[in-house]
């Protein structure tokens, strides 16, 4: 089976790396199926899951909260503000901080302030959708 090298790094610790058979990605302008020798490609991640099959067939879910995702020939890197594997997201903190940013919305207490928690209201929400796919997963 060929594969391709996948490495998923946050700002903070690099969270996976190994030989993938598919990544699968949610970019600025869409879904993304990376396979071995895929065309080189840059482009802006939105929060949400990253998949990877590895080479034994397995799949890896993970949550990035943005950043970039770098495709060559023979490797992929995601880049990620934030990143979790699937199994450390935590349903309840991700509802507390959608419901925090919610109020900060509603309090509108300056411009800058409402686009950071918009920000944080867009990746609390791509978070509780993730971990719904990682539970329909689990159940098949």
């Amino acid at each position: 089976m060929k594969t391709i090298q996948c490495d998923i790094v946050s700002a903070q610790d690099a969270i996976w790396s190994g030989e993938a058979a598919q990544v699968f990605a949610t970019g600025v302008s869409g879904e993304l199926g990376i396979y071995p020798r895929h065309t080189p490609l840059i482009t802006q991640l939105k929060p949400g899951p990253v998949r990877v099959v590895d080479e034994a067939g397995e799949e890896q879910f993970f949550f990035v909260g943005g950043g970039i995702i770098e495709v060559q020939p023979h490797m992929v890197t995601v880049l990620a503000d934030t990143a979790a594997r699937g199994e450390d997201l935590d349903a309840a903190s991700a509802q507390k901080a959608k419901e925090e940013a919610e109020r900060a919305i509603a309090d509108r207490t300056g411009e800058m302030e409402v686009a950071e928690a918009q920000a944080k209201l867009a990746e609390a929400i791509a978070q509780l959708q993730a971990l719904e796919q990682l539970r329909k997963k689990v159940k098949r």
